[in-house]
């Protein structure tokens, strides 16, 4: 039996997006169907422009270091292990509206759906993860 993870991606920074990708991404690996719904600055990670608009928070400069020392991929290589993997990836579409945004501003791949067609992909999740 294929298990279903569900993540909701709702806050934006560096941080977050490597927290996101790398379950996205881990789940992926094991053969699990892989939803994450983005919203709010969540956004940003799948934005074309994500590499100017995915800032670490102050103080965790450090990191970079650290991600480079343990060669971890870069979130625009994260993102396309993702999308080769099958992860559905879902921009929340009144958040898209009320920022202005547009489907043609999210990288190849995202969906623009609402909250119902999240709930609809979760709601048969065996696990659900909030970043």
């Amino acid at each position: 039996m294929t298990k279903r993870v569900a993540i909701i991606a709702s806050n934006g920074g560096l941080e977050n997006a490597y927290k996101v990708l790398n379950i996205a991404t881990a789940a992926a690996a094991t053969d699990a169907q892989v939803g994450i719904f983005f919203t709010f600055e969540g956004l940003a990670i799948i934005h074309k422009q994500n590499k100017d608009m995915l800032k670490l928070t102050p103080g965790n400069e450090h990191f970079l270091e650290g991600f480079e020392r343990a060669n971890v991929p870069s979130i625009h290589e994260l993102l396309e292990i993702a999308r080769e993997s099958g992860v559905k990836m879902i921009a929340c579409q009144m958040t898209v509206d009320v920022m202005g945004l547009n489907p043609e501003d999210f990288m190849d791949g995202v969906e623009v759906g609402g909250a119902v067609t999240f709930l609809d992909y979760a709601y048969d999740a065996d696990v659900t993860v909030t970043f």
